[in-house]
């Protein structure tokens, strides 16, 4: 939540639940929204760390609120996460370790492990969908679901594959 944080202090300052807001307002449901604890420890840290920077603002007959901004340091930082690519493909996938493992275990089948995986990728899509006819409005939601739903479809794909071989 680093990096979002601080792509929404790079457009504007603002206060915790402004950004909170900010990301439910981008992102819409397909995303998981952060608490606003969460956000303020974020920011905590982000401020400890010289990223940003925080002033307090007094408002009358009510708590005062902190405006956080971004610093030159935050910038560098958030520039560096824009311009460095994402993870690839995962090497390391905990289904794919479970199916090799379970050749030598009397625990499970593989057909067993595969069968329950695919119906798993085809119950997030199924929910995927619902959260689509709910976002239709938004063009990011609607594009990070459609990420994710071809994302799975390969997993399902690549079940298929697995099957192939292993059974």
């Amino acid at each position: 939540m680093r990096y979002q944080l601080l792509a929404l202090l790079a457009s504007q300052p603002a206060y915790g639940y402004e950004l909170k807001l900010g990301l439910e307002q981008t992102f819409g449901a397909a995303y998981p929204q952060p608490n606003v604890g969460q956000i303020y420890v974020t920011l905590s840290r982000l401020e400890k760390n010289g990223l940003i920077t925080g002033t307090e603002v007094t408002q009358d007959g009510r708590p005062d609120k902190k405006v956080y901004e971004i610093s030159q340091k935050g910038l560098l930082e958030l520039a560096q996460w824009f311009s460095a690519p994402t993870e690839g493909p995962r090497v390391r996938d905990e289904f794919f370790m479970k199916l090799v493992l379970a050749r030598g275990s009397d625990l499970t089948d593989q057909l067993t492990l595969i069968n329950n995986q695919r119906r798993h990728c085809l119950t997030l899509i199924r929910e995927l969908n619902q959260v689509a006819k709910q976002e239709r409005g938004n063009q990011v939601s609607q594009l990070l679901i459609e990420g994710a739903v071809l994302h799975l479809q390969a997993d399902l794909d690549w079940l298929e594959r697995c099957q192939e071989e292993f059974t």
